[in-house]
């Protein structure tokens, strides 16, 4: 098995999978800014084993306009997992991702995601199911920690990689909190640097990574192989090309407001390619994302929120000045 993980130059940027937001749009934009590797958003393993229409759309992908792309798998049921690995790279996609990291309420009253780890013998069942059924890298993704049910310790992230060390698992991403934390509170950058120690394979540092500042801290703190970028990313897919400038040349540009209305426009455009007026209406979030922290920000934003198509993306954004 060709194992593209090993190819990249160091670090490695990456488009973490994120629901809702990291679809082929976003992941072209961020490919064509910079980024090395992308991750789709959570695909349900059952949803692939039973062939559901909205699962199954989230097999399209464009490969050359972005790049190496992971399709990050979610659930818990292994029995299903051959089939849906088999649907996974019938579709031509560059790897595979397991999530054992999603803190989200849907999923973890599923007891799916980071709760996963509550269960270290399914979710070991989970990671030989799919390393034995892929031919292509196997990668996951995970937490620091994540308290017992019954609150009488925590289960790590070291628990879990000793669980799977026999298993051939390509790379690593760790969000640095745990799933108490939820998305705030401080890093556990010495955390991040153990288990870039201690796993085998690629290690990708998650997590409070907004700026290229952040990525360098990170970076020199535990000696990852690269970052999973992800909520930073929100109105700012060039994040990618900023941290590229500032690790090269130890300075970086801001994009102006011009600059900005292209790239909103280029996303619109990239999202009514793929998608039909009624999921083109995701281009909103995305829209008020880009123009946060402008002067008369809140007005556009009234205006922004009630685009229909790309015709209205086009007028609006004309407007604004």
């Amino acid at each position: 098995m060709s194992n593209f993980w090993n190819k990249f130059n160091k670090p490695i940027l990456a488009l973490a999978p994120m629901a809702g937001i990291s679809d082929s749009a976003f992941r072209q934009l961020c490919y064509s800014f910079g980024a090395d590797v992308v991750y789709t958003e959570m695909t349900s393993i059952d949803g692939l084993y039973y062939k559901g229409k909205t699962t199954l759309e989230l097999l399209d992908f464009n490969h050359k306009k972005e790049g190496k792309v992971v399709l990050q798998l979610f659930g818990k049921r292994p029995e299903l997992i051959k089939k849906a690995v088999e649907r996974v790279e019938e579709a031509g996609f560059d790897g595979i991702d397991i999530n054992f990291g999603c803190p989200a309420k849907k999923v973890v009253a599923h007891e799916g995601g980071i709760t996963l780890l509550r269960d270290l013998n399914l979710a070991q069942e989970i990671v030989h199911a799919t390393v034995e059924s892929a031919s292509i890298p196997v990668s996951i993704k995970t937490r620091i920690s994540i308290n017992k049910k019954d609150q009488t310790g925590k289960i790590t992230v070291f628990d879990f990689l000793d669980k799977i060390k026999d298993y051939n698992v390509s790379a690593l991403m760790l969000h640095g909190r745990t799933y108490e934390q939820g998305f705030s509170g401080s890093i556990d950058f010495d955390s991040i640097k153990l288990a870039k120690e201690k796993f085998k394979g690629v290690v990708l540092g998650n997590g409070g990574l907004n700026t290229p500042e952040d990525i360098k801290e990170m970076l020199d703190k535990t000696g990852v192989d690269g970052v999973g970028l992800a909520r930073g990313l929100y109105g700012k897919p060039w994040l990618f090309k900023q941290i590229n400038d500032y690790l090269q040349n130890g300075k970086y540009s801001e994009f102006d407001l011009e600059q900005i209305k292209k790239v909103a426009l280029k996303h619109a455009k990239l999202l009514s390619k793929s998608k039909n007026d009624k999921a083109f209406l995701e281009i909103r979030k995305h829209l008020c994302w880009y123009l946060k922290g402008f002067p008369g920000a809140s007005d556009w934003r009234a205006k922004l929120v009630r685009v229909e198509n790309l015709s209205d993306v086009k007028k609006t954004l004309k407007q604004l000045s």
